[in-house]
């Protein structure tokens, strides 16, 4: 027996739109137009307070705050940018609010995570920190809820037909789950310790381009560090290539500078920025050389100022071990050996001094 084949059946919709989704969608595709990028808030389980707060703080920052459906919004973009892309359809579940904006997304990121929203704890919140009782007058009357302060092993007394509380006490330690009770408590108190904020699903740049909600996360301090290092980095390049900019040339004609100055010292090369140093030079040398022949003609008489690292540098650049030997033996009182002549003397100056 052939079987029947099987067709697909495609939805076509033979009915105007209702003036009121037309409506939306109009909206949604003025705003996708004014705005560079859209954030895409899950909001399911926000309470509404929360969302209330968010919408007063957006519209001082000029941003636009929209509830629509997914539906209609992936129809308005359909019809501005044609094709949508699949990861933006997978954006769209669930229940969702907009904010349209024209800020950086990263900076206005930032600030939904930083500026959460006092609440009261639910029971199976965890605690953000210790949750304090804290002593006083509660202004609650005495009656059943005096069971609850005991569970809790809150220290309670009656006073002037109110509950005061004796001392401060933890009730939920920090990391814990909040009990019924704890919350109630605390509702009862006024104290609202928990902070939350919006949940962003991602970004959407230009209705093209997705930021998911973990790529919004920078450390600043990191991209500091790193834009720090190619600075330095790229200056080192610049410096050692002598790339002609402002910043550069201040380095590089610094740079060259030395490089002269130090050829010109090394060449003896007499002229008013080179002479103090030649100078100093020459003598150094003179004393590491008269350091070195005294021992060897004491008789000349020659006397050389003691200081120990100009000695040692002297004795080192003239040979090393042999005068380091000789100026051991003189100081002992060992000088057996007979000095150089005059002429020798009078020959190794003329050397030093290029004469």
């Amino acid at each position: 027996m052939a079987t029947q084949p099987v067709f697909k059946r495609t939805y076509v919709r033979t009915k105007p739109y209702p003036e009121k989704k037309v409506r939306i969608v109009n909206e949604l595709k003025e705003l996708f137009s004014k705005y560079s990028t859209v954030f895409v808030i899950d909001i399911h389980g926000t309470p509404n307070r929360v969302i209330q707060e968010y919408r007063f703080w957006l519209r001082r920052r000029d941003a636009r705050v929209i509830k629509a459906k997914n539906t209609l919004v992936l129809i308005a973009l359909k019809q501005i940018f044609g094709n949508v892309d699949e990861k933006i359809e997978k954006i769209f579940t669930g229940e969702n609010l907009l904010i349209f904006t024209n800020e950086n997304p990263y900076e206005l990121a930032k600030w939904i995570w930083e500026n959460g929203v006092r609440r009261e704890a639910l029971p199976g919140d965890i605690a953000p920190f210790d949750l304090v009782v804290p002593a006083g007058n509660t202004n609650m009357s005495p009656g059943p809820i005096m069971s609850k302060f005991g569970k809790l092993k809150i220290p309670i007394k009656v006073q002037d037909g109110k509950i005061w509380v004796v001392r401060d006490t933890v009730v939920v330690k920090r990391g814990e789950k909040v009990s019924e009770d704890a919350a109630e408590i605390l509702k009862k108190l006024n104290i609202k310790p928990i902070f939350e904020t919006l949940k962003i699903k991602a970004a959407i740049i230009k209705g093209r381009y997705v930021i998911p909600s973990e790529e919004l996360k920078l450390d600043a301090r990191l991209y500091r560090s790193m834009i720090e290092d190619a600075v330095r980095y790229a200056l080192n390049l610049a410096v050692n290539v002598a790339y002609p900019t402002p910043e550069v040339l201040r380095i590089s004609i610094a740079k060259a500078h030395i490089e002269a100055l130090n050829l010109a010292v090394n060449a003896r090369y007499i002229i008013p920025e080179t002479i103090r140093y030649l100078i100093s030079k020459a003598v150094t040398e003179a004393n590491a050389l008269a350091m070195a022949i005294a021992p060897k003609a004491p008789q000349l008489g020659i006397q050389v100022a003691q200081q120990p690292q100009q000695a040692t540098a002297g004795a080192k650049a003239q040979g090393g071990a042999a005068e380091a030997k000789a100026e051991e033996k003189r100081e002992e009182g060992e000088e057996k050996k007979e000095g150089p002549s005059e002429e020798e003397i009078a020959s190794g100056l003329a050397s030093l001094f290029g004469g």
